[in-house]
């Protein structure tokens, strides 16, 4: 019996399987920083500003660019006309959705959510609103108002 090898391949193979490699591990990273911003996003107040501290949605707005006179809780399970309708550039994940979306009443919303009730509607002056499912909402909506 006679045996003959097959000539090497080029190093294409491996260059086209490191691509593929780099790209699936930033692909996993992002989903491991989305599933932790999951549990860690939070919005912090500051004298003249609010802030979104989670995933790659997270923003500062000037706090005169709220209407806080506007704001109010929602529980988007009754008050359909809020709830969210297609995502433009977000999250959506069972139990977290972060990021652009349009509601219903075709209104664009920055949304961080975590649950359906008790969510806080914040309008501002930039073009759309805020949908944030904070812990104290009253107590969130009284702050700002101060």
């Amino acid at each position: 019996m006679e045996v003959f090898s097959i000539s090497p391949a080029s190093s294409k193979p491996l260059w086209f399987l490191a691509i593929i490699t780099l790209l699936l591990t930033l692909v996993l990273a992002a989903l491991l920083y989305t599933g932790y911003s999951s549990l860690n996003s939070r919005v912090e107040l500051k004298s003249d500003r609010l802030r979104l501290v989670g995933d790659f949605w997270g923003r500062t707005i000037p706090l005169e660019s709220l209407e806080v006179g506007e704001a109010r809780i929602l529980d988007l399970n009754r008050r359909s006309e809020y709830s969210l309708k297609r995502r433009t550039f977000g999250t959506g994940l069972p139990g977290y959705a972060s990021g652009w979306f349009r509601l219903r009443n075709g209104e664009k919303a920055l949304v961080y959510l975590t649950r359906s009730d008790r969510i806080v509607y914040l309008p501002t002056s930039l073009g759309y609103a805020l949908l944030l499912s904070v812990e104290k909402p009253e107590k969130f909506i009284n702050t700002l108002q101060r």
